[in-house]
C-alpha cells in the first residue's frame, strides 16, 4: 500500500455536512468520501498514473 501523508483541509460547515451524508450512503467515511472524490477526478483529467481522461476520448459535441 501507498504511503500515506496527514493532510489538513478546513471546510465550510455546509459542505462538510453534505459530504458526511454522501459518505454515510456509501458506506464511507468523510475522509475516504474526499480521497475517492480526488483519485475520481484526477482519473477523469488524466491527471493521475496509469490513467488517461475520459474527456480527452470523447468526441468533441456539436455546437449548434
Amino acid at each position: 500500500m501507498a504511503e500515506r501523508r496527514p493532510f489538513l483541509l478546513r471546510l465550510d460547515r455546509d459542505v462538510h455536512a453534505a459530504l458526511e451524508r454522501w459518505a454515510a450512503d456509501e458506506l464511507r467515511s468523510v475522509n475516504g468520501q474526499i480521497e475517492y472524490l480526488v483519485r475520481r477526478a484526477l482519473a477523469e483529467a488524466g491527471r493521475l498514473k496509469g490513467t488517461r481522461s475520459a474527456r480527452r476520448d470523447r468526441p468533441e459535441e456539436e455546437t449548434r
